[in-house]
């Protein structure tokens, strides 16, 4: 098919925390590669060029308001929405809201077959293999308020790693289900990526492998190049990758489980669940 099919020319996408860091680069990237873009995000949107919608993912009514204000067809959706351990809902902001916003949107038809969602994970949720009967538990809720419920009668949940496992499984999953209608689900899991919510977390998440990073000589990710990944995984040349959680760290933890940097074998073991 040639480079036509990396690009989203005739298509329209839809950035879901699309205002600063991955979420931005990937909504000026899919925008640059010919697609209709709209941006969705609880605070102020500076991408130009994007249809900008408001959204608080906590909120079940305004994610199902912001998807009507949006409408369809969407071909490309992008979960990109997080935030970090100690923020107030963080387990609708990283994983419920964006889950609802999927089910609403696949519901009522606004993704066609030939269409691709694209989530953004984490290192942070390698391991949730080993976590698999109660994530199932937790994917069994069928809608916005059995989650929340959930977490209620499973406390010690609402935090990141825990959000972000709920992404893997939820990909690995629910791929199937949805290739069955035509759509494909993947996700990245970054590591340190020079974002203002990396920032605001920097001496614990850009000091994340900083070792590493001395002796290969590469400095932590930029957002555009996570979402140069992330676009890909939408786009018609990723048409046979479906349910595939992709690490993008550049090998860290390659390097770990195999011994090749012995120092971040002790921390990979850690994220995989192998204690």
């Amino acid at each position: 098919m040639g480079v036509e099919a990396y690009r989203f020319d005739g298509k329209r996408a839809l950035v879901v925390g699309g205002a600063s860091g991955m979420g931005a680069a990937t909504a000026a990237l899919v925008r640059d590669l010919g697609a209709e873009t709209v941006v969705m995000d609880h605070v102020a949107v500076d991408v130009p060029g994007v249809k900008s919608i408001e959204v608080d993912l906590r909120d079940r009514a305004g994610i199902d308001a912001a998807i009507d204000e949006c409408g369809g067809p969407i071909h490309a959706l992008f979960s990109c929405a997080g935030v970090a351990d100690g923020t107030p809902g963080i387990e609708k902001i990283n994983f419920i809201g964006h889950r609802h916003l999927i089910d609403r949107a696949l519901a009522a038809g606004m993704i066609p077959r030939g269409s691709a969602i694209g989530m953004i994970s984490s290192a942070a949720g390698l391991g949730w293999e080993k976590d698999l009967d109660q994530l199932k538990d937790y994917l069994d809720t069928p809608d916005f308020d059995a989650a929340v419920a959930w977490h209620d009668a499973n406390p010690g949940h609402a935090d990141y790693m825990w959000s972000k496992k709920a992404i893997c499984a939820y990909v690995a999953r629910e791929s199937m289900r949805m290739l069955t209608d035509g759509i494909r689900l993947n996700a990245i899991l970054p590591g340190p990526t020079d974002t203002p919510l990396a920032q605001a977390n920097a001496d614990l998440w850009l000091t994340f492998g900083q070792d590493f990073r001395a002796v290969t000589g590469i400095e932590a990710s930029t957002p555009e190049e996570q979402a140069d990944v992330l676009v890909f995984l939408c786009s018609h040349a990723a048409r046979y990758i479906n349910g595939q959680t992709i690490v993008t760290d550049a090998g860290y933890v390659s390097a770990g489980i195999t011994g090749a940097f012995p120092d971040a074998t002790p921390v990979v073991d850690f994220l995989r669940g192998n204690y």
